[in-house]
């Protein structure tokens, strides 16, 4: 029983440093080439894989700037945060708990993807999409939070609010380097504190 989960967990492993391998590799070629001008082959190439499995993790070529690892962890941490906090305090706690952990490399692809997504249309109209997803997992982990229905008029605004607020900072953070992320987006979602849901 271990050494199957030893052998998963490797299994996983491998599987996650291959995606961000892929992705590396791919916004190095769009930084040099442009977005454009690099195919997925080209992607494949330089990753050392063959494109079918560029395409086992990445579905489509805009897959490969707008896929954020750290999603599944702020929706976990967002979870786990503790049953007094506000839907507001929630958030707060949660980007800091994820975004915290970011190398100063780190910060900087993802920064890097926000500058290519703001300069491409084609990955502007893919990212809406996924902001949207993603805005709606979020909505309904406020509302399992606060005891409320997912269509609740409350928390449904708050969430439009949070993440109206967080795309403003993306934006501002696109613009300026030296912009502190962490600190910019607390600061901002503390503005939501004065009428949050419970």
């Amino acid at each position: 029983m271990m050494a199957a989960k030893r052998s998963t967990g490797l299994r996983e492993l491998k599987k996650a440093r291959t995606r961000a391998a892929i992705q590396k590799h791919a916004l190095r070629l769009f930084r040099e080439r442009g977005y454009e001008a690099t195919t997925v082959e080209q992607v494949a190439q330089a990753a050392e894989v063959a494109h079918t499995t560029v395409f086992r993790y990445f579905p489509t070529k805009e897959d490969l700037v707008i896929t954020d690892e750290a999603d599944p962890l702020f929706y976990e941490s967002l979870r786990t945060q503790p049953a007094g906090m506000t839907s507001v305090e929630a958030l707060r706690a949660a980007m800091r708990d994820v975004l915290g952990t970011f190398a100063p490399d780190e910060l900087a692809e993802a920064r890097e993807r926000a500058v290519l997504i703001l300069s491409v249309p084609a990955l502007r109209g893919a990212a809406f999409g996924s902001f949207v997803d993603t805005m709606r997992i979020v909505g309904a982990i406020l509302a399992e939070r606060a005891g409320r229905p997912s269509d609740d008029t409350a928390v449904r605004t708050l969430t439009g609010a949070a993440f109206g607020v967080m795309l403003d900072q993306m934006i501002r953070w696109a613009e300026d380097p030296d912009l502190n992320l962490v600190e910019a987006l607390d600061t901002a979602l503390a503005t939501l504190e004065k009428s949050p849901p419970r």
